[in-house]
């Protein structure tokens, strides 16, 4: 930030899952930003992205969110997620609902172009290299489908978890690879959805690593689920926990029926 000019004003999507499963990453997510100088503010009047109407090809009534969401942060200097799924619906796919309806597709624009992912906003826009924040434990990272494939969400999350004290990543095979969650697709495919997920766990396994982060709590709290119906110890925390220095209370997925088996 330039010296005499104003902090960016960010407006916080906090996620219908963070806001029903997990609010702590909203809070830690707001933490983050303010010591990367951003003014955060958390409408009130937000709600869903409209993903799921989107993905079920619901697109009267994803238009009608889409035009919620628009009105609502549009103020703000940048509008800010920590989910590479929620923030590349309203960056990428908004454009597509209003492709009949110039002047919502010209507004739908415009706005994408101040929406952003979490962890590619701190480092890439607002220039945060590191963080003062401590984990001990040996982790390896799960790359999300949509923030990696459509937003480019891939090295800005190691780079600052490298300058977490205590904190080693370790690779595990097959980090690119879908967990099975994908939305309403766990629902439709179940099947398929645990295979996916069980041969991410065993790529948790194979890392050695006692820990497992990712930048999506759809996809934490599916692996989490998964560990803990296996009974595999291993913790799942969001990276913006770890980055913020607020992992220290139950891994996701994991604070209840620990070891049950599937």
């Amino acid at each position: 930030m330039n010296p005499g000019t104003e902090p960016p004003r960010v407006g916080l999507f906090v996620t219908c899952l963070v806001d029903l499963f997990r609010p702590g990453i909203g809070f830690a997510s707001i933490r983050l930003l303010e010591q990367a100088g951003c003014v955060v503010d958390v409408p009130a009047r937000q709600t869903c992205c409209g993903q799921p109407a989107f993905n079920s090809g619901d697109y009267r009534t994803t238009r009608k969110i889409a035009k919620q969401v628009i009105e609502t942060f549009e103020p703000y200097d940048y509008v800010v997620g920590p989910s590479g799924s929620c923030m590349s619906t309203i960056r990428v796919h908004y454009r597509e609902l209003f492709e009949d309806d110039p002047q919502w597709l010209e507004r739908a624009s415009r706005f994408g172009e101040k929406v952003h992912e979490l962890l590619s906003f701190l480092t890439d826009v607002m220039g945060m290299s590191e963080v003062k924040a401590e984990y001990q434990g040996v982790a390896t990272y799960h790359d999300s489908c949509s923030g990696l494939r459509e937003l480019g969400v891939k090295d800005q999350p190691r780079r600052l978890l490298e300058s977490v004290s205590g904190f080693r990543l370790k690779e595990m095979p097959g980090c690119e690879v879908c967990c099975g969650f994908g939305g309403t697709f766990c629902i439709k495919y179940p099947e398929i959805s645990t295979r996916l997920v069980t041969d991410k766990v065993s790529g948790i396994e194979a890392s050695g690593a006692d820990t497992i982060v990712g930048g999506d709590l759809g996809c934490l709290l599916n692996i989490g689920g998964r560990l803990t119906r296996l009974g595999k110890p291993v913790k799942v925390y969001h990276t913006a926990e770890i980055l913020a220095g607020m992992a220290d209370g139950p891994g996701i997925g994991q604070s209840v029926n620990q070891g049950e088996e599937d």
